[in-house]
């Protein structure tokens, strides 16, 4: 009976296998579209885009193999955001990733279906994207790079960099700083009476009034704001050599901006940010829906420092912001 067995076991193996070897079917190459709201000749940006690939790659989603990764870059353009958007949606992704809220906004008026991850988005309740940030109740969920008090942050640190100063200029471009730049002037007023600065509301949308505005800063020596904004980060050489020339000193959101020549920054580990929105798109490639993904926030805030720009400015750095600075560049 065993023999039997044996043998029809042995004679059924090679009618079975061919079967199974058909049945399996090769996976489908998975699309990921990427709609980034910066420029991408900033080496800066090019790197955070460069760490959310090679994330993809360590979770097994290989660009060319089993996913293909189509990338977009605004360059903190409205019109452009709007007509790459849709001209991704237009290849039909199986998820987005995107950069900015702009960027999330020209998303959002397009599909109500296409699951998107953010990286950066200041306020995505305010904005309308997610219902919640527990429950985030639709396609879209991601991470929130800062929150509002971030702005008094700032104001404070430039203030202990530059004690001195009795105005500070608030930059930004209404047009693409979240919730039109009203998201952080509360906590900057509010942190201005505390250390007795009178803040300056600077809305600019071009390179000119960029110019003008800081011009007008290193006449009364006062101090400059860069909220975070996509088009700050467009446009930030502009800022950093005009901040020079006028002998302003000024804070930005990343270390890139120092490392650049830039004075101080003070702002969410965005590399780590772009490493944890990957996370989530492989959740959702392999099944998880945003809707069931909560909004994260940051884990890790990093601090630059620029002792060449500080002395250019005849500013002495106090021991003990150097010694809380993540990075020094000198």
């Amino acid at each position: 009976m065993r023999r039997r067995q044996f043998i029809l076991l042995f004679c059924g193996a090679p009618i079975t296998w061919p079967r199974v070897a058909r049945a399996q079917k090769p996976h489908r190459v998975r699309r990921i579209g990427v709609l980034m709201g910066l420029s991408e000749s900033n080496p800066e940006f090019r790197g955070f885009f460069a760490t959310f690939v090679e994330e993809l790659t360590r979770l097994g989603w290989i660009d060319g193999r089993n996913a293909r990764i189509e990338q977009r870059w605004t360059n903190a353009d409205i019109k452009r955001t709007s007509v790459l958007a849709k001209e991704l949606l237009a290849t039909s992704p199986d998820v987005m990733m995107v950069h900015s809220t702009p960027a999330t906004a020209a998303l959002h008026l397009e599909t109500s279906t296409v699951p998107i991850v953010f990286a950066f988005v200041s306020d995505p309740v305010g904005a309308g994207f997610v219902a919640s940030l527990a429950r985030p109740g639709g396609n879209i969920t991601g991470f929130t790079q800062t929150e509002a008090g971030l702005g008094g942050k700032w104001l404070g640190l430039l203030k202990e960099i530059a004690p001195g100063i009795k105005r500070a200029g608030i930059l930004f471009n209404p047009d693409t700083a979240p919730g039109g730049g009203n998201l952080f002037l509360g906590s900057i007023e509010a942190a201005a009476r505390a250390l007795a600065v009178e803040p300056v509301t600077m809305r600019v949308r071009n390179d000119a009034e960029i110019e003008t505005a800081i011009a007008a800063l290193g006449r009364e020596r006062a101090g400059l704001v860069t909220m975070d904004d996509s088009f700050m980060g467009v446009h930030y050489r502009t800022v950093i050599s005009s901040s020079a020339r006028n002998n302003v000193p000024a804070i930005f959101v990343t270390e890139g901006f120092v490392r650049d020549g830039g004075l101080i920054s003070y702002g969410a580990d965005y590399t780590d940010l772009f490493r944890r929105a990957a996370g989530y798109v492989d959740r959702i490639l392999r099944g998880e829906k945003p809707a069931d993904l909560p909004v994260q926030t940051p884990t890790k805030f990093l601090t630059a420092i620029n002792l060449k720009t500080a002395k250019a400015l005849g500013l002495d750095v106090p021991a003990e912001l150097l010694a809380m600075a993540d990075e020094v560049i000198e």
